[in-house]
């Protein structure tokens, strides 16, 4: 049963108090949340609480996140750690080796864009979000990867969801990067 996007927020919230006392200190009040979806549109249903809980510890490591504002950057590595891992594992448990692969592969190698600086984390993001689990994303990967040309992914991931989609999504990744 898909989760609605009130419930996908306060689970991502709840799930994350219970697990600790630090991560607690490190949400926002309710009132300061930006309770905003951004990849998980594109996803399937079955995906978006995964997704976007890694999407929100891709936040803390590279970004503005949403529902949490921790004290100090190591706080915010750890809570970034613990959503990639809790995301991986949600998707594992509605989806497939695949989905995970897929979920794996996005944050190794946004790490690497981060760390050399090289653009194209949105459309990568937006491509695996699109097409996670179907074995449609090396190519662009690769291409990514060895050309720093993010160009195929983008079109994969337009061509799967539809420009107005993607470009939502873009757009609202490109204003929570630091």
């Amino acid at each position: 049963m898909p989760i609605s996007t009130a419930d996908l927020w306060d689970t991502i919230a709840a799930e994350a108090e219970a697990e600790s006392q630090l991560w607690t200190s490190a949400l926002r009040p309710r009132e300061e949340q930006q309770r905003e979806p951004v990849f998980s549109p594109l996803a399937e249903s079955r995906y978006a609480l995964g997704v976007e809980t890694i999407y929100e510890g891709y936040l803390l490591h590279y970004g503005r996140a949403r529902l949490f504002s921790p004290e100090d950057d190591d706080t915010a590595l750890l809570l970034g750690d613990y959503l990639y891992a809790h995301g991986l594992v949600r998707v594992e448990r509605v989806g497939s080796v695949e989905a995970v692969d897929d979920l794996a592969e996005l944050i190794a190698l946004c790490a690497y864009l981060q760390a050399e600086r090289v653009a194209g984390d949105g459309p990568l993001w937006a491509a695996t979000a699109t097409l996670l689990g179907r074995s449609a994303l090396d190519e662009g990967r690769t291409s990514l990867r060895l050309d720093n040309d993010p160009g195929p992914l983008e079109r994969l991931a337009r061509d799967a969801a539809g420009d107005t989609a993607v470009s939502r999504s873009l757009d609202a990744h490109r204003t929570r990067l630091r």
